[in-house]
């Protein structure tokens, strides 16, 4: 065990080793004071909260599922409709109070300037909330 003191070494070497003693010391202090004060952080106040009789209300909101297939054919909710008839539906849900959350499903062999146009037409009637549908990769098995 060495212990630093103010006499120097015969052969002129600096201690090599730490002194250990303060550091465990410091640390069952903590310790000490630590486990006197933990009990102060469980204190818990009361309250008597009121009681609700009914459910809270979660809104979901609407959805609106847009197919385009591989040739560029539009259904709404899974009923064909043309280009011009979903600008208007896009407007009436546009005008809506809650707008509803429109969930496109495009086959991957539909050209990108027919969703580039539906997206386009549903930013112009006010619907942000635009997601796209995709199907799983399956994992190939081992």
């Amino acid at each position: 065990m060495a212990f630093g003191g103010l006499d120097k070494k015969p052969n002129g070497q600096p201690m090599a080793e730490i002194n250990m003693t303060p550091l465990i010391d410091v640390m069952l202090v903590l310790l000490v004071i630590f486990i006197i004060t933990a009990p102060l952080f469980t204190h818990a106040i009361r309250l008597d909260l009121p009681k609700v009789a009914s459910q809270p209300a979660r809104e979901t909101p609407q959805t609106v599922t847009l197919s385009i297939d591989d040739s560029g054919k539009l259904f709404w909710n899974d009923a064909p409709v043309s280009f011009d008839e979903m600008r208007a539906r896009f407007t009436d849900a546009g005008k809506a109070a809650q707008k509803p959350e429109l969930h496109l499903r495009a086959s991957s062999a539909t050209r990108y300037d027919v969703i580039a146009k539906v997206m386009g037409a549903a930013q112009q009637a006010g619907l942000s909330s635009i997601g796209f549908v995709t199907q799983p990769v399956a994992k190939p098995a081992h």
